[in-house]
């Protein structure tokens, strides 16, 4: 049986998919062998030492501590795409926002409850709120992934000039864009981007590389009255530079799904609590995704959508599957297929993949080896037995 912690209501969830005759789930379970999840922060959690994997039903993992997993030989999850047409939705919504002052004017038409003559007033007053047209506009869309290449596809649509940004798109990726797309890869490629885009839409995942994207220096680059979308995560933008850049005119309009301090309440912005992807649909399609997830990983060693390990798979052919987390290092591996070999076993498959400084080997073994050898094993790597 396998134990799994679960929190954010992800009980009920799990309890629909898991098998009951091979899982238990609970929320108050101490020694894990995982945990399921969704927006909670756990950095401050003692993980025991059954602890092999994390499954975030989500995009984002900056709740998890995601470089301590690893170090533990903890696997974490997460469900790309799964929410993908929600945010496009929303981002559609809020790529209309920036246009037209449309919150503006439902809160001033509120103001007018009790006059006589509302539709005089309405009448008058609307002229305050005019906005453009996006239809022949420039969109810029940093990100085209999952959620950023839906958004330009529909842009498209919607008879926009689209222009993407994605140093790292994938083949995938690009082969479902539209081909009245204009992908720029290169970063010297970025400038023009700011300087031809009416609307800029961020799509970006949160890095290093990625922190403050939009600060002064690029909003310097942009066009007088750019209006700036973030429906990826609050750290792309530097909101101390957004701030004055709204106060000067420089941004005309910032929609964000991202509330914060600094910037509620100021001219020219409207907030959203972190929509994205509240739909009942992709709330589902994320909650199935991350419980298939842990069920491939937990009994079948394969990993699919790891944050801190490579995609692998490998289809047990012979008496055990000896599934291994360790650092891309050198003569590692052979030290421990040379190991299996001593005692007699024999590899009738292998596959190893790295991520970064971590790798991940699944070792596909005929014969009866006994524990000592993998007790020696795990002296030196993170090792599970299937």
């Amino acid at each position: 049986m396998y134990n799994i912690k679960t929190m954010d209501k992800m009980k009920q969830v799990g309890n629909e998919i898991f098998d009951s005759e091979k899982y238990i789930l609970d929320d108050n379970i101490e020694n894990a062998d995982a945990i399921l999840m969704r927006s909670t922060p756990i950095h401050d959690i003692k993980f025991n030492s059954n602890l092999v994997a994390i499954g975030r039903s989500g995009v984002g993992t900056n709740n998890i501590p995601v470089d301590k997993c690893i170090e533990n030989g903890i696997c974490v999850f997460n469900t790309p795409a799964a929410n993908s047409n929600a945010v496009k939705e929303l981002t559609l919504c809020g790529l209309i926002l920036a246009s037209r002052k449309i919150i503006d004017s439902i809160d001033w038409v509120k103001s007018l409850k009790g006059n006589n003559d509302i539709e005089a007033l309405v009448e008058s007053g609307k002229s305050n709120f005019v906005g453009p047209e996006i239809s022949g506009k420039t969109i810029g869309i940093i990100g085209l992934g999952a959620i950023g290449g839906k958004v330009a596809n529909s842009a498209v649509s919607l008879g926009m000039n689209v222009i993407g940004y994605d140093p790292y798109l994938s083949v995938n990726h690009a082969l479902d864009l539209k081909p009245q797309i204009t992908v720029f890869r290169d970063k010297n490629d970025l400038n023009k981007l700011y300087s031809q885009s009416d609307y800029i839409s961020l799509h970006a995942p949160y890095t290093s590389e990625t922190k403050d994207y939009i600060n002064s220096n690029s909003i310097a680059k942009m066009k007088d009255g750019v209006r700036i979308i973030n429906f990826a995560r609050a750290e792309l933008v530097n909101h101390k530079d957004l701030k004055e850049a709204l106060n000067s005119g420089k941004v005309e309009r910032f929609v964000s799904d991202f509330p914060t301090n600094e910037l509620l309440g100021e001219k020219n912005t409207a907030f959203i609590p972190h929509l994205g992807g509240s739909t009942s649909e992709s709330e589902i399609n994320c909650a199935t995704m991350v419980c298939r997830e842990l069920i491939d990983y937990l009994e079948n060693g394969n990993i699919t959508n790891s944050v801190n390990l490579p995609n692998t798979e490998l289809t047990k052919t012979g008496d055990i599957l000896v599934c291994l987390i360790h650092k891309n290092i050198p003569s590692l591996l052979s030290k421990i297929t040379t190991k299996i070999s001593d005692c007699n076993g024999n590899i009738e498959n292998l596959v190893n993949k790295s991520k970064g400084d971590w790798a991940y080997t699944m070792v596909d073994v005929t014969g009866n080896i006994k524990k000592e050898v993998f007790d020696d094993i795990k002296e030196i790597v993170n090792v599970r037995i299937l």
